[in-house]
């Protein structure tokens, strides 16, 4: 045989691209408390996702850096952290020199499909092809897919479902009988919290159907072996002490991963990782080299078994500056170890509101609260009313509700996360309070009624919506 390197390179030529690059799909949920999914112990039932558990692994200490939609989806797609990205508040906007891993993975050779919600600006940060509108499209990825095939070209397919968020009108509540549910002990048991509870696990079967749906798809195809699937639920639930809180149960997320021939079937991790974590694992995935400006790092050890650690610190804050029936501001920037929760309040003199807490439910619990229900009147004081420091002991209270702030025999775990936290706002150029209260120069509406005067600006709070 003439000139067999020659020959050999020829043939590697031929080879799809994705041979050396794997797929990516990423599916997401959207104000899920993961302990609530049945996948995770919760009373949600998850079949598509217990089976994807099965064939891939479960991790059990995912976090993300904000518990708002729109911040969240910024750090997932950029693998910057709020502050430094500019996209710290809700409804708000990347800088313009930020990019997302859509410019890294087409400049790999990869398709970038997001389809579904979006609540990310500017496009320019954000090139995606886009489908869907509220709910991600199973046809667009039929499509990808389809043309993945023809083309040779690897793809990333993000479904970003709208459940379950609220209104509550998916699934079947019927199968979620209300006096027979087991509330969370940041409930107050009410009729109307329990009529709640029954259709937002409701909504949560929906989303694990459409988790079906797609998986469905990518089974049926040739992609199936050579795909890596992520599943997240993002943070918690529109119910107090979850979601617009940096509590563990308002942090904490689901993440599931099925990569054939390199992540071990039904195989759990405990490492601890982030979702800025994200793009440098699929960029590692895709053997594309990690942008230095990145504050995420790549877990495919973690993923290929290779470690049993990721890192040793995750970071969250919350802005409510902004945010539909939020306080004028209350800052909330906190850090967690493998046990300790640190929470830092900028503001505690300040009432903490929210969406949340202008809801029928929560107008029942402070009815409640005034007739001497002693569980209804702590839980109502607590949500609205937070100490300076709050340090929780996440493993023998993970619904963060004993505050060992002030116990001298935490002192030592509360001054090293101090110091974590200090460090960590130093690196992202975040100056606490100050920054807080430019929060709405990071929000495109905003800043435009702010510009435009205060009669409009007024208005403008009127219509907006968490």
């Amino acid at each position: 045989m003439k000139h067999p390197l020659l020959i050999l390179c020829l043939l590697a030529l031929c080879l799809p691209l994705t041979a050396a690059q794997p797929n990516l799909l990423l599916i997401i949920a959207d104000d899920c408390t993961y302990r609530d999914m049945e996948v995770y112990g919760g009373q949600a039932r998850t079949p598509h996702l217990m089976r994807l558990a099965g064939e891939g692994m479960k991790f059990t200490r995912c976090f993300q850096a904000a518990p708002m939609c729109s911040p969240t989806r910024h750090c997932l797609y950029t693998g910057l952290y709020p502050v430094k990205s500019g996209a710290y508040p809700n409804h708000t906007m990347a800088y313009d020199w930020v990019k997302s891993i859509a410019h890294y993975l087409q400049a790999a050779g990869y398709t970038t499909h997001l389809s579904g919600k979006t609540h990310i600006n500017p496009k320019s940060v954000f090139p995606f092809d886009y489908s869907g509108t509220e709910n991600p499209d199973p046809a667009a990825f039929a499509e990808v897919l389809k043309s993945s095939t023809a083309s040779g070209k690897p793809f990333l397919f993000i479904a970003a479902s709208h459940e379950p968020h609220t209104p509550w009108n998916q699934g079947d509540p019927s199968q979620y009988p209300p006096a027979s549910l087991k509330l969370p002990p940041v409930l107050v048991d009410a009729p109307d919290t329990r009529e709640g509870f029954s259709k937002y696990l409701a909504e949560i079967t929906f989303f694990d159907s459409q988790v079906g749906d797609f998986l469905g798809l990518l089974d049926q195809s040739a992609h199936r072996d050579h795909t890596l699937v992520m599943v997240l639920s993002e943070q918690g639930n529109s119910f107090p002490f979850a979601k617009w809180t940096c509590y563990d149960v308002g942090l904490a997320s689901a993440c599931i991963a099925r990569w054939p021939g390199q992540t071990k079937p039904g195989s759990v991790s405990d490492a601890l990782i982030e979702y800025v974590d994200v793009v440098p694992t699929f960029l590692e995935a895709a053997g594309v080299e990690r942008p230095g400006v990145l504050d995420g790092r790549s877990f495919v050890p973690v993923l290929k078994g290779g470690a049993t650690t990721h890192k040793t610190h995750v970071f969250g804050l919350q802005t409510t500056r902004g945010i539909h029936h939020g306080s004028e501001y209350f800052g909330i920037r906190s850090v967690r170890d493998a046990r300790y929760r640190y929470i830092r309040n900028f503001t505690p003199e300040i009432t903490f509101e929210n969406a949340a807490t202008h809801d029928p439910t929560f107008q029942t619990w402070i009815q409640m609260a005034a007739k001497a229900d002693e569980n209804a009147k702590r839980l109502v004081h607590d949500y609205q009313h937070r100490p300076g420091e709050e340090l929780y002991d996440c493993e023998r209270d993970p619904w963060n509700r004993q505050n060992l702030a002030n116990d001298p025999k935490h002192a030592a775990p509360l001054a090293a996360l101090r110091i974590q936290l200090d460090s960590w706002m130093r690196q992202q150029g975040d100056e606490g309070q100050a920054t807080e209260l430019k929060a709405l120069t990071r929000m495109p509406k905003a800043a435009k009624t702010d510009a435009e005067g205060p009669k409009k600006k007024k208005k403008a709070g009127k219509k907006a919506k968490e």
